[in-house]
């Protein structure tokens, strides 16, 4: 069986956004809100999943995380709320 990777975003409850990659969705979430996800989410406490992709395989899902988090906050934001890409 080969698993799914994904790709996801949080919102924590500073308005910062955190990145990861993960193949178990839920269980990272419950990871990341009980303070086990890492130092950044268990600083900036998780507030809620904004975002999900889901990827084929852990190669494309570790280029597209390495991508958003060299994004800008505005640029993660337009993404989330499906602007990205539209003309402005």
């Amino acid at each position: 069986m080969k698993w799914k990777w994904y790709v996801y975003i949080i919102e924590c409850e500073d308005k910062s956004y955190y990145v990861g990659r993960t193949w178990k969705p839920d269980q990272r979430w419950i990871q990341h809100i009980s303070g086990l996800g890492g130092e950044y989410t268990k600083q900036h406490k998780p507030k809620r999943l904004v975002y999900l992709e889901e990827y084929e395989s852990f190669e494309e899902a570790s280029l597209r995380e390495k991508q958003l988090k060299g994004w800008t906050r505005k640029k993660k934001k337009k993404l989330i709320t499906g602007e990205w890409g539209k003309w402005e």
